[in-house]
């Protein structure tokens, strides 16, 4: 699209520059922000205009920051139903007026409504003879079962160029149909153009609905920069300038769906039924032929917005907690029986309330269901989630992403089947492999020493092992690629890529992607690029198209003779007959409102019905309890209603703070002294940065506008995970979580490395944790100010050898080394982890060396050891040795010197666990 846009004037130098004090525009970096302190600071002023007055010099110093600020608000407004255009005009008259006292009463009374909530209730009235009696009160302070009772909010975006009365009738017209058994409540918000109307969709989180007229325009008039951010990321792979006026409409309703697929759409349209059919309208609900129905319509709104309300298995829950049962099956705590005749455990069931256990049961008839042979609510809650998350089927699972990622491999890999993994995954698929036996390769991520971690595992090294296995002519037994997106440090990669590139090579692999910390990422727009879903349901598409035969059929013509070299080094475009066959696992409950262990695979294979489907089933009964915690899947089923509904907006926040805590942390004096925040060229080296990004927000160039690069790099940086380099301070990353973050300040969070520790906003996450977190970093840094200030000369040494030995005498990373030959198959790397996993069982086949004196001494003299279990230091959390893996010099370096204060899999008493040479002589000999 065309980024230059006409009609009103820019906003004032001193709002843009901050010449009145106010905080400039350019500090923030989204709108809604803006428009959150914009308010506040509006309020501030009014008040302080209607206690002192708007004479003298500081009274009309006040008064020009209120115009200026009403006039950087007039084009923010224009895309909320709250307060609305004509109370907006209602407090900018007012001021002109002079009428101080009315202009503070109204402003402040808007600006509580929107920090609080209060207008999602009820109308809120503006004018002093309308609230001198009402009470207010604010939507945090109501309980929750008041809250539950009144009805939901939300708000309808009208596309439409109208004059003021032809706005005023559509806007009547709507009020008419309201009913009083209406489920929702809604008001609308008007634009002019299609332009308006992506900016409207990505800047005003409360529109559920998109309702697109004929008389619409193209170009947006608004000028504000801040705003326009939204529209060039909306519309960067998108040129609609050549578009016929008559395609305004259709192309609205595609694009609105391109870029936030649960909004519904509506058409009005005066075009021919069979034109219409023709075009490609996105999800669009309904098209209505030129005519005003009204009712219709607004029936049609509430019930796209109910049937993502809906939540089945919830419902069933919570009606089966009513009925009057009596209990004659398992579990004494089904309706609180054994708690409420208990005289020692009366304070649980005063902790948890009585809804729990009304909702307790092993039952799965009286109008609820079973999870492992679904039938009912569970099979349609499962049914939505599939729906909300983009994949064909949807699985709910009550013990974790651990469990998940089980059960696809089991249903997927047999017995020799080689996959290619993520050496630094998660245990659980290190341990899938050895149940399901499969023979292993492990790939490796590029490393970040500095940081001691690892990042993601470059393409190139995908490719290199793929067709490693091609040369030795086992390419028909590569059945898996197994990686990690986002990793937990927040790395993601290029999901598109990696599987056309994959799949050029063998066109029927199978992908799984743990996205255990990325399920939140459907729900915005620029994260939904980089998910498996999204990009299966993507590739599918494209490879059915006649252009891409023709490139494919392009590029094995130039392609027929290269070498490997030439193919590392070359873009593959996968086979029109590839198979696209994606599997997710996600932990909901990590990024997403869910209690513990709930979590969702997705599916998107085309081969799942008619050659996985079973051997899924058995893998999932196998893994699955047959006692399964109802409460966990009724809040699976909520949150994906949740996410549904207000996911994009949670999702905007989670940003949001994140960037705030980025700008924070970057422009403090002090904290700079001791802190980094690690950017994009921290964590990704430039060779997989195309775009040459470099950081989310630079203290001397302020915010980047780099969501380009996600449509491009080969890896990408999760802003809302946020590492932080603590090696500054002295203290190592474990040291700085447990005894200054949480002993000290109450402050939890997850990983740490060797220093550096990972801040990770969520969807609850809310401005006032940022700053707290901020001030808890500022007393921290000025706590170590003071120590140093007083500290001798042999104390400052002390501390300096510290800092240099976290930050410059960093023990470099080890690769992976190799599987043993005793269970190896050839040249090639892959190993069969599972006969290795099984040999330590027997102990006559395993020894302890001292990690110290008896390894080295071992190593020195040319002996192999090969360690005979997984060893895990935590942190960082991922094996540095599995089962079969020999012990090179480069790990036993990186062991010793690890300072962490536990390491999985290894005994401080008796040493590290390796196999007996007799052992492995045993192995080889009867494999030969």
């Amino acid at each position: 699209m065309n980024d230059q846009h006409h009609g009103e004037a820019a906003p004032s130098r001193a709002l843009t520059e901050g010449g009145t004090g106010l905080s400039r525009i350019g500090d923030y970096y989204s709108a809604t922000q803006l428009r959150a302190d914009r308010w506040s600071s509006l309020r501030d002023i009014a008040e302080e205009l209607r206690l002192h007055g708007a004479e003298g010099r500081r009274g009309r110093k006040r008064l020009t920051e209120a115009e200026e600020l009403i006039d950087a608000l007039a084009p923010i407004e224009s895309y909320w139903a709250f307060p609305g255009a004509s109370a907006f005009a209602y407090m900018r008259r007012l001021l002109e007026q002079r009428k101080i006292h009315d202009f503070s009463q109204a402003v402040r009374r808007a600006a509580r409504a929107l920090i609080s909530g209060a207008y999602r209730r009820r109308t809120i009235q503006l004018t002093v003879e309308d609230t001198e009696n009402e009470d207010f009160q604010d939507e945090i302070a109501l309980s929750p079962d008041a809250r539950a009772l009144g009805r939901p909010y939300f708000e309808v975006l009208i596309v439409d160029d109208l004059n003021d009365h032809q706005e005023r009738w559509l806007r009547q017209s709507l009020q008419q149909v309201r009913r009083p058994e209406d489920a929702f409540v809604y008001e609308a918000v008007i634009v002019p153009s299609l332009e308006d109307a992506l900016i409207g969709i990505l800047f005003n989180h409360n529109v559920q609905a998109v309702v697109v007229r004929p008389g619409l325009t193209l170009k947006s008039l608004n000028d504000v920069e801040i705003l326009n951010k939204y529209l060039r990321r909306a519309s960067e792979d998108e040129d609609v300038d050549g578009l016929h006026p008559d395609e305004y409409g259709p192309e609205t309703c595609r694009l609105v769906h391109k870029i936030r697929p649960e909004l519904d759409t509506y058409l009005v349209t005066d075009r021919s039924a069979e034109t219409i059919a023709a075009m490609d309208l996105g999800g669009c609900r309904r098209v209505f032929y030129n005519q005003e129905d009204f009712l219709e319509l607004h029936l049609n709104i509430l019930r796209g917005v109910n049937s993502r309300f809906k939540s089945p298995f919830f419902t069933a829950l919570k009606e089966y907690s009513k009925q009057p049962t009596g209990v004659f099956h398992a579990m004494p705590i089904s309706r609180g029986k054994s708690i409420s005749r208990s005289h020692w455990i009366q304070d649980m069931g005063a902790f948890y309330g009585p809804n729990i256990f009304l909702a307790e049961t092993s039952a799965t008839s009286g109008g609820l269901d079973s999870l492992l042979e679904p039938r009912g609510p569970i099979k349609k809650a499962q049914e939505y989630a599939a729906r909300a998350f983009g994949s064909k089927q949807t699985f709910f699972a009550t013990n974790g992403t651990s469990t998940c990622n089980k059960i696809v491999v089991q249903a997927l890999i047999r017995p020799g089947d080689i996959v290619l993994v993520d050496r630094d995954c998660h245990k659980s698929h290190h341990y899938g492999m050895v149940l399901a036996g499969a023979n292993v390769v492990y790939m490796d991520s590029y490393p970040l020493h500095q940081h001691s971690m690892y990042g993601a595992v470059p393409m190139r090294e995908i490719k290199h092992k793929l067709l490693e296995l091609k040369a030795d002519d086992k390419l028909d037994r590569v059945r898996m690629v197994l990686l990690t997106n986002c990793t937990f440090d927040g790395l993601i990669y290029n999901v598109e890529r990696v599987m056309e590139e994959c799949l050029a090579i063998k066109k029927d692999l199978v992908f799984l992607w743990d996205e255990a910390w990325f399920a939140f990422a459907r729900f915005n727009p620029a994260f939904r690029q980089r998910t498996a879903m999204a990009n299966a349901a993507n590739l599918r598409q494209t490879l059915r198209t006649p252009e891409r035969k023709r490139e494919w059929e392009a590029q094995q013509e130039r392609l027929k003779d290269a070498d490997d070299e030439t193919l590392l080094n070359t873009r593959l475009i996968a086979p029109p007959d590839a198979r696209v066959r994606v599997y997710a696992t996600q932990s909901t409950h990590k990024t997403l409102t869910s209690l513990r262990q709930g979590s969702m695979i997705h599916v998107y294979d085309q081969d799942f019905k008619g050659e996985t489907e079973q051997a899924f089933h058995e893998a999932y009964m196998t893994h699955t309890s047959t006692s399964p915690n109802y409460q966990i899947i009724a809040s699976l089923d909520v949150g994906r209603r949740q996410v549904e509904l207000e996911g994009y907006e949670f999702v905007q926040r989670q940003i949001e703070s994140a960037m705030s805590l980025r700008r924070a942390i970057g422009t403090h004096p002090l904290l700079c002294k001791y802190f980094k925040v690690l950017t994009l060229a921290d964590m990704i080296p430039a060779e997989y940065r195309e775009s040459g990004v470099e950081s989310y927000y630079d203290s001397k160039r302020g915010w980047q506008d780099s969501w380009d690069n996600w449509a491009t790099d080969e890896f990408v940086l999760d802003p809302t995970k946020v590492t932080l380099a603590v090696g500054g301070t002295g203290w190592d990353g474990d040291t700085f979580k447990t005894q200054i973050l949480m002993d000290k300040h109450g402050i939890q969070i997850n990983k740490t490395s060797r220093n550096s520790v990972l801040f990770m906003t969520n969807i609850g996450t809310t401005r006032s944790s940022i700053a707290y977190l901020i001030e808890v970093l500022v007393s921290i840094a000025r706590d170590l100010d003071d120590l140093l200030d007083d500290a001798s000369k042999m104390e400052r040494r002390s501390f300096d050898a510290r800092v240099k030995s976290l930050v410059e005498q960093v023990p470099p990373l080890p690769d992976f080394s190799r599987f043993h030959p005793a269970f190896r198959g050839g040249q090639t790397p892959e190993g069969d982890i599972r006969s290795a996993f099984f040999l330590a069982y027997d102990e006559d086949n395993c020894d302890y060396l001292d990690l110290d004196q008896a390894l080295r001494e071992k190593l020195d003299s040319g002996e192999e050891l090969v360690s005979a279990s997984f060893i895990i230091p935590y942190p960082p959390g991922f094996p540095i040795l599995v089962p079969g893996q020999v012990i090179s010099r480069e790990i036993l370096t990186f062991m010793r010197a690890l300072d962490v204060s536990e390491i999985h899999g290894y005994r401080p008493d008796l040493g590290l666990r390796v196999f007996t040479s007799e052992a492995l002589a045993r192995v080889e000999n009867a494999k030969s």
